[in-house]
């Protein structure tokens, strides 16, 4: 399941982590890629001790926002990096690794990007990602996020004008099933949905039940 975000950050958010990137020392991209990315891994990427106080802007944006804690079930949200794409540059196809955060060993169930750089500030750099008999491109709003399985294979478009920056970040579910987190997202779906109708009664009370009791059993 690949779901869109819009306006995850605030335009103050966005403008924060701008401005805060701008005064950042930046690093070649390659030095967080397994060994077969490195040979299709252009970028530059914010070095840690620049990186670290702006992470926690994006990690508090995902925390509160709850589709994305509907999509995701996020057990630990980890090793976020902050990237820049210049013209000439690109992440070739490739799959995210499966475990990371060095020796923490963090699964990675979910990928996201969250754009902070307008469309129109570049030309070029559209992530895309391949489905079964498809290859689909997103290019969001600044401010927007994209939420996708890490088991795809995936791309970033050369950029050929103008700079593309971005915050990419890994999600540990506490549901690794993919299936079981979709049926969670859409009885959550409905929940809401219901309520909104017709506030809390005894159909939205069972649903809650069994949306719970799901959870107990599938979480880790």
């Amino acid at each position: 399941m690949i779901v869109c975000i819009a306006d995850l950050l605030s335009a103050d958010e966005v403008a924060r982590l701008r401005d805060g990137l701008a005064q950042a020392e930046f690093v070649p991209g390659e030095t967080t890629a397994g060994w077969h990315a490195k040979l299709v891994k252009q970028n530059q990427q914010a070095a840690r001790q620049a990186a670290e106080p702006l992470k926690a802007v994006v990690q508090n944006a995902l925390a509160r926002n709850a589709l994305f804690q509907a999509i995701a079930q996020p057990r630990i949200i980890h090793s976020l990096l902050f990237s820049c794409y210049g013209e000439g540059m690109s992440y070739g196809r490739h799959t995210d690794n499966a475990l990371m955060g060095g020796a923490n060993f963090y699964r990675s169930d979910l990928s996201f990007t969250v754009f902070l750089s307008e469309p129109e500030a570049y030309d070029g750099g559209e992530l895309v990602i391949e489905g079964a008999d498809s290859e689909q491109p997103y290019k969001l709003a600044a401010g927007s996020a994209i939420v996708y399985p890490s088991t795809t294979l995936h791309q970033v478009e050369e950029v050929t004008g103008g700079d593309r920056t971005v915050c990419v970040g890994w999600v540990q579910s506490l549901v690794r099933d993919v299936a079981r987190r979709e049926i969670l997202f859409d009885l959550e779906t409905v929940k809401r949905t219901m309520f909104a109708q017709s506030g809390k009664t005894p159909e939205f009370d069972l649903l809650t039940k069994t949306t719970a009791n799901l959870l107990r059993q599938w979480a880790e």
